[in-house]
């Protein structure tokens, strides 16, 4: 954990209830880091249903492999997430490390190598000892508790400054149902489908099936729509786990994503998986402001991200946000090289209420103090209206400061 918090940080942390059906602990490793938790369990009573998401990357981790493979059988007795060592990159002793790290959990659980989840997050290229952690999960899965959440969110961090939690609580039909999550995140993150870790329980009864394409869905408008630095991790991975503990309350039975009687589950689904993913951008590494970028009137939606992706990502914007610069040059410039259709001459921007330019130049009534004045703020809106079409999107990303870079810079040592 950062020496300080990112000053973006939630003001308060959500109150995390028990999800029935689900119990965690934590353990301190030794993985790289001293004196605190880097290994974490989350332990299913019954089987349980999951879907998952995983890095489009072409160079992915050995967990991620493990877990597409073992994705298919749409069965999770037990989740196994350690820090500080990503196992990516590491060859065939990273599959073998997965392998006794299956072999150890499923003997802890009671259950079948097959119904093992695993994820791992740190450093690229080092192999990873699991012998360092196969031997403590037999005590983990006795000590696991289900008010663990808190503490599960905090073993899975690595430059992360504060522990991301989200709860949403709901109905399906006339029965309650809880949905957790928590989140890991603030460097290499470019998401292209998920955040580096990010795992969410509810008690719904819920197939994979369903779940997968709520999740598949849910992942566009939240962790898909967040940049801090551009990279795509090789471990990234979400997944969502559903007990099923609801149906003992009478929940009614889903048979398909588009069951009328889930609209509001999905609503908070994606709420709580946009809660995270903001937390994530939140505590991007040296980050001190956020930034929301809107772009409408593009070609198409997919257009729109293109071009709000080719802003978020620019080093140029990011550093000029860092300064408090209101230099909307740049913007004009991110648009240009975007690669998707635009009209110079119909192009129009806003950084907050303030628009400083439209029909292709400054904004006759443009005033610098007004767009100082946005540019100050924690939190900075900014807008693009490209005039050609009903394509929008929105997009979330940070500040590019020195801490950035210093961060990164002894990432290894």
């Amino acid at each position: 954990m950062s020496a300080s918090v990112s000053p973006l940080a939630p003001k308060s942390f959500a109150e995390m209830p028990p999800v029935r059906g689900v119990r965690m602990a934590t353990a301190a490793a030794g993985i790289k880091y001293n004196n605190r938790t880097d290994l974490m369990m989350m332990v299913f009573d019954q089987p349980a249903s999951v879907a998952g998401v995983f890095t489009k990357s072409k160079c992915p981790s050995a967990p991620v492999d493990f877990c597409r493979k073992n994705l298919a059988g749409g069965v999770a007795r037990a989740l196994v997430v350690n820090s500080g060592n990503a196992n990516a990159f590491t060859g065939k002793k990273g599959a073998a490390a997965t392998a006794l790290e299956a072999s150890a959990a499923a003997a802890a659980a009671g259950c079948s190598e097959g119904e093992i989840f695993l994820a791992s997050t740190g450093v690229i290229g080092e192999p990873l000892d699991a012998t360092k952690f196969a031997g403590v999960l037999d005590t983990l899965v006795v000590d696991a508790q289900e008010d663990g959440w808190f503490e599960a969110a905090k073993a899975i961090m690595t430059t992360d400054t504060y522990p991301k939690v989200a709860t949403r609580s709901v109905k399906i039909g006339e029965t309650q149902v809880t949905i957790n999550g928590i989140a890991k995140g603030a460097g290499m993150i470019a998401p292209d489908m998920a955040t580096m870790l990010s795992f969410v329980v509810t008690d719904a009864a819920i197939p994979s099936v369903v779940l997968q394409a709520l999740l598949s869905q849910g992942v566009g408008p939240s962790f898909n729509s967040i940049t801090v630095d551009s990279d795509t991790s090789t471990s990234d991975t979400l997944m969502l786990f559903a007990t099923g503990a609801a149906a003992d309350e009478g929940q009614p039975k889903i048979e398909s994503a588009s069951d009328e009687v889930l609209s509001a589950f999905r609503s908070a689904l994606n709420d709580l998986l946009k809660d995270l993913a903001l937390q994530v951008v939140r505590d991007g590494e040296g980050a001190r402001k956020m930034v929301e970028i809107t772009v409408t009137g593009a070609e198409s939606d997919a257009a729109a991200k293109v071009i709000a992706l080719s802003i978020a990502n620019s080093p140029l914007v990011k550093t000029a946000v860092a300064g408090e610069d209101a230099n909307w040059g740049r913007i004009v410039m991110a648009v240009g090289k975007a690669g998707e259709k635009a009209d110079r001459d119909r192009l129009a921007i806003w950084f907050g209420d303030v628009r400083v330019a439209v029909d292709g130049e400054r904004d006759p009534d443009y005033s610098e103090a007004a767009a100082s004045a946005v540019m100050k703020l924690e939190d900075i809106p900014v807008r693009v209206d490209l005039g050609l079409g009903e394509g929008t999107a929105t997009v979330y990303t940070c500040d590019l400061t020195k801490e950035y870079v210093a961060i990164n810079g002894d990432y290894r040592s």
